[in-house]
C-alpha cells in the first residue's frame, strides 16, 4: 500500500488536516459510508504503510479478502480526499468564495442577491492591497458576470463588457509578462536554443500600457524583464529594485519570494563577474526580503541563502549585524543542516573579526557531512593557520585535505578548485619574503589562474611579504 495514491496522499496530511478530513468524512453532504471513514482512521494513525489485507481485517474481520473491493474502497476514499482539497483551497480565497457565490445568484435569477453580492465583492476587491494578476483577473471575472446580469435586462448596456475588456487585457499582460522574465532568468542559467527575441512586441505594447496606466502588475515585471535582458544597463537594476520596494504590498509573499530571488540572483552574477559592489546591493536585497519573511519557505529559510547573507554582510563589513543574523535565523534552518551552518557561519564571522582562536574552536567541533561545506570549512581552517603562523599545523591540514579530496569521487568541477587552493597555500608557505621577484611571479601567476575561489586571500597575503 505504501506505493498507492491514497496513503501517499494521507502521509501529507498534518495533524490539524487529519482532524478536519474526518469532520469532512463525517459529513452526510459529502459521504455517507462509515467504511470510508474507518479506512481513513486506519491509515492515518499507521506508522509505516500497513497491507491491505491486514486493513481489510480490521474493516470486515468475519469476510473473506476481496481485492477488488479492496481497492474500489481505496479509490473512493481517495476521491474524497481529492475533493476535501478542493474544498479547502476554494474556502482559502474569500474573494473567489464571493464570486461564485454571486454566480450561483445570477444564474438563479436572484436579481437582487446578485446586485447585493457584487457590491460587497467589489468592495473586497478595492480594499484587499494586491494589484496583482489575480487582482486583475477577479475584476475581469466579476464585471464579466455583471455584463451578463445587465445585458439580460438591457440588450444595450456594453460599459461592462469594455471594463471587462480592460481588466482582461491587464490580466493578460501582467501574466505573460511574468513568464517571460522567469523564461528568460532560466535562459541565462541554462542556455537553450530560446532567444527572448520573439517577445519583444508584446513588450513594446505592454511598455505603452504601463505608460498610460502605471499599473504595479505591469511595471514591475517590465522592470525586471529589462534587468534580465539588459544585464550591463545597471539603471534598469535599480529600476527594478525601487520598484520591489515601492509595490511590495500589491503583491503577495509568494510571489514577492520570486522577485527578490530574480533580483539577487542578479546581483551573484555580477559578483561572479567581478564586479564586487554589488555585494552591497546584494546585501541591502536580503535585509529588505528578511524584514518581510519573504525569504522563507514554511517558516524554514534555506542554508543557501543563509550562506550567502553572511558572505556578503562580512564582505561589506557589517559584522554586528552578521553576527545578529546568524544568530536569529540559524533557528529557521532545516534541522538537519541547523547546527553545521551555524557554527560554520559563526566561524567566517570570527576570522573577520581577528578572534582565531574561537574559529580553531568552532572548525575543530562542528562535524560537516556535506562535502562542499565540509571544504570551505577547511579552507577557513587553512587560512587560520596560516594568520596565526601555525606552519606545521598547516601542512598537516592541507595533507588531510588533499587526501580527502582525492577520495570523494563526487565533487566535479569544485575538486579543481580546492586542489589549487593547496597548491597556492604550499607556494604561498615557501615563499621566502625577502625574494621580492619570486613574490612577484607568484603574484602575476595568481592573477592569471583561471578557477581560484579563495584568490583575494593569496593576493592580500602576498602583497603582505612585499
Amino acid at each position: 500500500m505504501e506505493k498507492s495514491a491514497l496513503y501517499q496522499l494521507i502521509r501529507t496530511f498534518s495533524p490539524v488536516e487529519i482532524r478536519d478530513v474526518r469532520r469532512f468524512l463525517q459529513s452526510p453532504f459529502y459521504n455517507q459510508r462509515a467504511d470510508l471513514c474507518a479506512l481513513f482512521d486506519i491509515l492515518a494513525a499507521a506508522q509505516q504503510a500497513p497491507a491491505k489485507e491486514a486493513v481489510w481485517l480490521k474493516l470486515q474481520p468475519a469476510a473473506r479478502y476481496e481485492e477488488q473491493k479492496m481497492r474500489l474502497l481505496m479509490s473512493y476514499l481517495n476521491r474524497l480526499l481529492e475533493q476535501y482539497l478542493a474544498v479547502k483551497e476554494m474556502c482559502a480565497d474569500p474573494l473567489r468564495n464571493q464570486l461564485s457565490t454571486a454566480i450561483a445568484f445570477r444564474k438563479r435569477g436572484l436579481q437582487e442577491h446578485f446586485e447585493r453580492q457584487r457590491r460587497e465583492m467589489d468592495k473586497s476587491l478595492q480594499t484587499q492591497p494586491l494589484r496583482h494578476s489575480e487582482f486583475h483577473q477577479l475584476q475581469f471575472q466579476l464585471y464579466w458576470e455583471t455584463h451578463q446580469q445587465v445585458y439580460a435586462q438591457d440588450p444595450t448596456a456594453v460599459s461592462m463588457l469594455r471594463h471587462a475588456a480592460a481588466a482582461a487585457d491587464t490580466w493578460y499582460y501582467s501574466w505573460k509578462l511574468r513568464l517571460i522574465c522567469l523564461l528568460t532568468a532560466h535562459n541565462i542559467v541554462y542556455p537553450a536554443d530560446w532567444q527572448p527575441d520573439w517577445d519583444e512586441e508584446f513588450i513594446a505594447r505592454a511598455e505603452k500600457k504601463a505608460k498610460a496606466e502605471m499599473l504595479p502588475a505591469l511595471r514591475l515585471y517590465l522592470f525586471c524583464y529589462q534587468m534580465l535582458r539588459f544585464p550591463d544597463e545597471e539603471a534598469h537594476f535599480h529600476n527594478f529594485k525601487t520598484a520591489l520596494a515601492e509595490d511590495a504590498p500589491c503583491f503577495p509573499p509568494d510571489e514577492m519570494h520570486s522577485l527578490y530571488i530574480l533580483a539577487i540572483n542578479y546581483c551573484i552574477r555580477k559578483l561572479n563577474a567581478g564586479d564586487a559592489h554589488y555585494f552591497a546591493a546584494a546585501l541591502d536585497l536580503y535585509k529588505a526580503a528578511l524584514a518581510q519573511d519573504y525569504l522563507l519557505e514554511n517558516g524554514v529559510l534555506s542554508r543557501f541563502t543563509y550562506h550567502n547573507v553572511v558572505a556578503a554582510g562580512l564582505h561589506v563589513g557589517e559584522l554586528d549585524w552578521v553576527r545578529s543574523f546568524i544568530n536569529e535565523y540559524g533557528r529557521r534552518l532545516e534541522k538537519k543542516y541547523r547546527e553545521s551552518s551555524f557554527s560554520f557561519n559563526l566561524a567566517r564571522l570570527e576570522y573577520a573579526s581577528k578572534r582565531y582562536d574561537y574559529v580553531l574552536e568552532l572548525l575543530q567541533q562542528a562535524n560537516y557531512r556535506d562535502p562542499l561545506l565540509n571544504l570551505a570549512a577547511k579552507t577557513l581552517l587553512l587560512k587560520t593557520y596560516y594568520e596565526i603562523g601555525a606552519h606545521d599545523s598547516l601542512q598537516s591540514h592541507l595533507d588531510a585535505m588533499r587526501n580527502y579530496i582525492r577520495r570523494k569521487r563526487i565533487l566535479g568541477y569544485h575538486r579543481t578548485n580546492y586542489l589549487t587552493i593547496i597548491r597556492y597555500a604550499e607556494k604561498l608557505m615557501r615563499l621566502n619574503p625577502n625574494d621580492k621577484k619570486a613574490v612577484q611571479a607568484f603574484v602575476e601567476t595568481l592573477e592569471k589562474e583561471p578557477v581560484l575561489t579563495e584568490k583575494s586571500f593569496f593576493l592580500k597575503a602576498a602583497h603582505v611579504l612585499y
